[in-house]
């Protein structure tokens, strides 16, 4: 029996938000960078298209954003979604949305935005993201 598109959903937005929350270092907690493992697959394929084009695997991805988030440089940081499209086809999903992000960088307000869009696919594991980009407002 296959899930309903509306526990589908739920479980994409479930998935999306654990993303997000994974780079929230607010109020002296650490953030948790390497829950990306466990969300996404190994072979995962990650794409930043501005300000500067770049390709990442997971694990060239998950790297420096630790060390950034934990070295003391990036600090009070989050990013939530906000707003989304979810298309949903058998076992396979894509999201676009927008997006925010605040923290303090080296001591100064560290504001910014734009646009993420994630891949999915259902895995024997459950749903997994299997690649996202992201394009960051200048």
């Amino acid at each position: 029996m296959s899930e309903s598109v509306s526990t589908v959903k739920a479980e994409l937005d479930r998935l999306t938000a654990e993303f997000f929350g994974a780079f929230d270092n607010r109020d002296g907690g650490a953030a948790d960078v390497g829950r990306l493992r466990r969300l996404m697959l190994p072979g995962g394929v990650i794409v930043v298209t501005a300000p500067r084009y770049a390709v990442y695997g997971v694990e060239e991805f998950i790297a420096p954003r630790e060390l950034l988030l934990s070295d003391g440089r990036l600090t009070d940081f989050h990013e939530w979604e906000t707003d989304e499209r979810t298309e949903i086809a058998d076992g396979v999903a894509c999201r676009i949305g927008g997006y925010r992000k605040s923290g303090l960088l080296d001591g100064e307000p560290y504001v910014g935005g734009g646009t993420k869009t994630f891949q999915f696919a259902r895995t024997p594991d459950g749903w997994r993201i299997t690649a996202f980009s992201w394009h960051d407002e200048p």
